[in-house]
């Protein structure tokens, strides 16, 4: 496994190493070891996993529960949208994207927002792993993903109003300015 930081603290690219043969390719999603050996402490045990199936196009997010999170792609492609919103971080309100493809994840640490828009043409299948269980209203931040002052370059247009590419909730969650104290 290779680890790159990003220009959030905290934030951490992981390239995985894959076993190929002739049946395929096993990759492992996580080992504990493996990220003791980047010379990271492992967050776990991880609490709660979900699996979304996202269409072409759609945005989910952007999310900053109080948990640490890692994310990646199981199949197809995504872009992935992060944004430090921890009021304490010198990378306070600093936005990264990273394409997201089957072998690359992502460690989001609690209180940095995470999103992601499903670019290729089939969709993506994207795995989150928590930390912590998700509870309604839990603490966080979150903030909209089309804000334009977050100047996030989404690779395929999006109709704010359509929900099959921008939820309910996603449509209301505020602007960096309508946060109180941004």
């Amino acid at each position: 496994m290779k680890v790159a930081e990003t220009e959030i603290h905290g934030l951490m690219v992981a390239t995985l190493h894959a076993f190929e043969d002739d049946r395929g390719v096993i990759r492992e999603f996580f080992r504990a070891s493996s990220w003791e050996e980047a010379g990271l402490q492992p967050v776990r045990p991880w609490a709660q996993v979900n699996v979304t199936e996202t269409r072409q196009g759609t945005i989910r997010g952007l999310h900053g529960e109080h948990m640490h999170k890692l994310v990646g792609v199981a199949a197809g492609e995504a872009l992935g949208a992060y944004v430090d919103m921890r009021r304490d971080s010198h990378t306070f309100r600093r936005v990264v994207t990273v394409p997201l493809t089957v072998g690359t994840q992502v460690l989001v640490p609690a209180g940095v927002c995470n999103g992601f828009q499903a670019t290729s043409d089939d969709g993506c299948v994207y795995v989150y792993c928590f930390d912590r269980e998700w509870e309604p209203g839990m603490p966080g931040e979150a903030v909209h993903a089309l804000d334009p002052a977050l100047a996030i370059a989404w690779p395929i247009p999006v109709d704010p109003d359509d929900p099959s590419m921008l939820s309910a909730r996603d449509r209301t969650l505020p602007t960096l300015a309508e946060l109180e104290g941004c």
